[in-house]
């Protein structure tokens, strides 16, 4: 018989805990969104990034809209994104985008992409001409782009972007600096901190955003600092969500973050003046978008009122 104990077992998967499960998605408006989605050859990065809260999202015909491709060319430990060469830019997807914004009847759009560092651009004309398209087609919809660094040429980037007018300007620091080399190593967190800064600068009244991971091994006073970095970039609005596994070849989980903790965290960063907290364990970027930006939107009405 052959002895198999020193043979290589395959990865678990780690169990999830209870407040972190969701039911797969079966509803007739998440076929329709699906569909649609397809039928005007658009990626989402709810599909790519295996996002837990699919279901819910395009059962109520809220699809984030992943432009420029499905391929990434840098690779995160944490992400689920394909990495390699990627196909040349759709010349057709604003339109695209556009027609599917029309059709889901969306109040609020989320546009987000891949890096495209081999595009000489590195992607920031695409989201110009994608902002430009909703503009044209669905004007009283609200856009939110959710964008990737630019590397070396973040400058021109958001200055062409910021003069399209994105309602929002998201860009995610996803983790604490300690962790970048191993969970973010093609990216730098000042650099990150410095585009946002950098939107404020160009329009004060855009919107910014931005969001990180709980549960990679960061500690409570790293978040604290975290967040303290953001308000001192001006940033309006923070998301704090649990990270999770997407494959076995993936980073860890290092803890599962419980309700109450981010619940806690949600607090604090209240107390530091962010316009708009979102902080669960299913919290994702786009997760409520549309509500969210209501809210801070008004939040930010008010505290013009007082201060008149």
């Amino acid at each position: 018989m052959t002895d198999l104990s020193n043979a290589p077992q395959p990865e678990q998967r780690q169990r999830k805990p209870d407040w972190i499960r969701v039911k797969a998605p079966t509803s007739k408006e998440y076929g329709e969104t699906r569909e649609l989605m397809r039928t005007l050859r658009l990626n989402t990065v709810c599909e790519e990034a295996a996002c837990p809260n699919i279901g819910e999202c395009w059962t109520k015909k809220h699809a984030t809209v992943m432009i420029l491709g499905d391929t990434c060319t840098r690779a995160c430990a944490f992400c689920n994104i394909k990495t390699g060469m990627p196909n040349p830019v759709d010349p057709m997807e604003p339109e695209n985008v556009a027609v599917a914004a029309a059709k889901l009847g969306l109040e609020h759009i989320v546009i987000t992409s891949v890096d495209r560092d081999d595009l000489p651009d590195r992607g920031a004309g695409q989201f110009v001409k994608v902002i430009e398209a909703l503009r044209r087609n669905t004007p009283a919809t609200t856009i939110e782009i959710l964008t990737p660094d630019f590397r070396g040429l973040m400058r021109q980037s958001i200055e062409a972007i910021v003069a399209a007018g994105p309602d929002v300007f998201n860009h995610n620091l996803e983790t604490v600096p300690r962790l970048y080399p191993t969970i973010r190593p093609g990216a730098r967190y000042y650099a990150s901190l410095r585009l946002l800064e950098e939107v404020k600068n160009h329009n004060p009244l855009i919107f910014t955003k931005s969001g990180i991971m709980l549960g990679l091994g960061e500690t409570r006073l790293e978040v604290h600092q975290v967040m303290d970095d953001m308000r001192s970039a001006g940033i309006d609005f923070l998301t704090m969500g649990q990270y999770l596994q997407p494959t076995p070849r993936h980073v860890k989980v290092e803890e599962f973050v419980t309700p109450q903790a981010f619940k806690a965290y949600g607090a604090v960063a209240r107390a530091k003046g962010f316009l708009q907290v979102a902080s669960t364990p299913l919290t994702r970027s786009s997760y409520h978008a549309g509500d969210d930006f209501a809210q801070m939107r008004a939040a930010r009405e008010a505290q013009l009122a007082k201060a008149r």
